[in-house]
């Protein structure tokens, strides 16, 4: 598979296949756990609008919780192809990194 992907669209990506089915409070506080780092929700969703037009994520709506006055949240879910995207990042970018001569690493 060859699809481009930008670093904030794969981390999202990832996320969304660590924590299967999700929505963005729940990305935002998983960014902010493995990255050290806030992100806004407004860049998550257009993320994950770019990854679900991509076809690597799905979307619905989940039922209306009293924790949010009635209302709904949209779930999303890593698709296969949005599996295997991420698995062929991981493998190209594992190729590189043997690449790195290791005199760069004995300083």
């Amino acid at each position: 598979m060859n699809l481009q992907l930008g670093v904030l669209e794969e981390i999202i990506l990832i996320i969304l296949l660590i924590r299967d089915e999700t929505y963005g409070v729940d990305i935002a506080k998983e960014y902010q756990d493995q990255l050290g780092q806030s992100i806004s929700l407004p860049a998550i969703h257009v993320v994950l609008k770019r990854l679900e037009k991509k076809g690597l994520v799905t979307s619905q709506m989940g039922e209306p919780t009293a924790e949010r006055g009635g209302r709904r949240k949209r779930i999303y879910t890593a698709t296969n192809k949005g599996y295997e995207a991420a698995r062929d990042l991981q493998q190209k970018r594992s190729e590189m990194w043997k690449l790195i001569p290791k005199l760069h690493f004995s300083i």
